[in-house]
């Protein structure tokens, strides 16, 4: 004889009836369920995000006209925008999540919108953000166990500047952090760099979204133009001693026509050839060196990076965050489903 699986079906009706019987029990998990979400949430403190958006100069973009038509459908070729560069847009966010450039970031001054703290981002970060309560009896349990342990001051070298190979245990927190408040994203199709910061204030917020905007043009200006510019600077060496060459090859050859104005002696005469044609000589590498020295420097400039700020730093009026209605609402509706599945198994309706 074959044995029939029974299924067991939910009876709704049956659900409902347990609810209205153990109704009460609704008027104490529901209200204590609203005012715990409250209570938690209020303990947090709202932050704000301010986000800028560049549209960076590649000199492979105009050229790779087979990487422009598959970006376009959301491919990536890869070296359709590496070109002649190690570091291209699709990298900035790992740039942006090194160490050597949050780090970089500690000593950018910020002010509150408000205009009671005045300090240095590293400062601000470390001692005046706001936290919930469970936050701050953790950060006390971890100071209380952090005391017993040795300290380190190996972060700062000699002349008091963050050494980012060596952090002490506050930086490297400090830099986690900064870490957790500033994003990069680049659109693979356009190329379109999008930097936020997100921050307790909104004037601190705006102010370090500017600064990383700049910090990255910096860091991508000095990688570009880094190669251009020690060749600068060797042309400029050149450029100088031929220079020098030249105007003491012209000296001794004005000295020695003076003192031998008068003479006719043919010993005198070729002397001075001699000179007027090393003096010449000098000059033709001199004025090489010139065209050389222009040549570099229109290198550099050439080399240098455009970034077209298509959204700057504004200050956000609007928090982004905590989204307070939507988590009391949340934690209400998981408290009568929660109780509303109690009733059912207690009243067998399964």
């Amino acid at each position: 004889m074959e044995q029939q699986a029974k299924i067991k079906q939910i009876d709704f009706s049956k659900i409902f009836k347990a609810a209205l019987k153990h109704k009460r029990l609704y008027l104490y998990t529901i209200p204590g369920a609203f005012v715990l979400a409250c209570f938690i949430i209020l303990s947090v403190p709202r932050y704000y995000t301010c986000t800028v958006e560049l549209a960076p100069e590649t000199s492979s973009m105009s050229s790779n006209s087979l990487g422009d038509i598959a970006s376009s459908f959301g491919l990536n070729l890869g070296s359709s925008m590496a070109g002649s560069d190690a570091i291209f847009p699709e990298l900035y966010p790992q740039l942006m999540q090194s160490v050597d450039f949050r780090s970089s970031l500690f000593d950018i001054p910020v002010k509150t919108i408000d205009g009671e703290i005045s300090a240095t981002y590293y400062d601000y970060l470390a001692n005046h953000q706001r936290e919930p309560w469970w936050s701050a009896i953790i950060r006390g349990v971890r100071n209380a166990i952090g005391s017993l342990l040795p300290t380190d001051d190996m972060g700062m070298g000699d002349n008091g500047k963050v050494n980012p190979f060596m952090l002490t245990r506050e930086q490297k927190s400090i830099n986690d952090a900064i870490g957790k408040k500033i994003a990069c994203s680049v659109d693979k199709k356009t190329y379109v760099i999008s930097l936020s910061v997100t921050d307790q204030d909104p004037l601190v917020c705006a102010v370090m979204a500017d600064s990383v905007k700049n910090r990255l043009q910096l860091f991508i200006t000095n990688y570009r133009t880094n190669k251009a510019n020690i060749d600068l600077k060797y042309t400029e060496a050149l450029y100088d001693k031929a220079k020098s060459e030249y105007e003491e090859a012209r000296g001794k050859y004005a000295a020695f026509s003076d003192e031998n104005n008068n003479l006719i002696l043919q010993s005198v005469k070729s002397k001075l050839d001699d000179l007027e044609n090393d003096m010449q000589l000098k000059f033709n590498n001199y004025s090489a060196m010139v065209s050389q020295l222009q040549l570099a420097r229109a290198k550099v400039q050439e080399r240098t990076p455009v970034f077209t700020t298509l959204q700057s730093a504004t200050v956000p009026l609007k928090p982004s965050g905590p989204k307070r209605m939507i988590f009391v609402a949340f934690i209400t509706f998981v408290s009568f489903f929660a109780t509303t599945i109690y009733l059912a198994y207690k009243e067998k309706c399964f």
